[in-house]
């Protein structure tokens, strides 16, 4: 059975969701679940314009991504699993390319994460970082939608 779940997590409802649902599965299999965010500091990394400190900026999604990762780590524990947790940066690339290069150094057996369910037009011009895992990913991904 699974025993390194790697769970992506942002600070909306639907990563909640897929959270719980890695933290059930965790607890009833005895398996090591890892938290991590991603944070793109590529669009700040230019040092363009004059009125902006880049370098701050970046250190401001840097900070942000810590708060979300905290978060994660307080629902974790409220459902009874003590977590790893990272933050990952990226600059530029493609989110689930990062994500998946992470799983796979840290060894993850089970992908869980949530989804949108975007469709049509907002798929068309955002994409979806979790049809971008399931493409590459070389383990299981369960998704979790949101009910809404």
């Amino acid at each position: 059975m699974y025993q390194r779940i790697f769970v992506p997590v942002d600070d909306s409802e639907t990563s909640a969701l897929a959270l719980a649902e890695a933290c059930k599965l965790a607890k009833e299999v005895g398996a090591t679940v890892r938290l991590v965010h991603v944070v793109d500091l590529a669009q700040f990394g230019w040092g363009g314009a004059e009125f902006l400190d880049a370098a701050e900026l970046q250190e401001s999604i840097r900070e942000a991504g810590e708060q979300v990762l905290s978060q994660a780590r307080l629902r974790a524990e409220a459902l009874g699993v003590t977590p790893q947790m990272a933050i990952i940066e990226s600059w530029g690339d493609r989110i689930a390319n990062v994500m998946m290069d992470d799983a796979g150094k840290w060894g993850a057996d089970l992908v869980v994460m949530g989804t949108h369910g975007l469709g049509g037009l907002m798929h068309l011009l955002l994409g979806s970082v979790a049809e971008g895992v399931l493409k590459i990913a070389d383990v299981p991904v369960l998704l979790v939608r949101h009910p809404g």
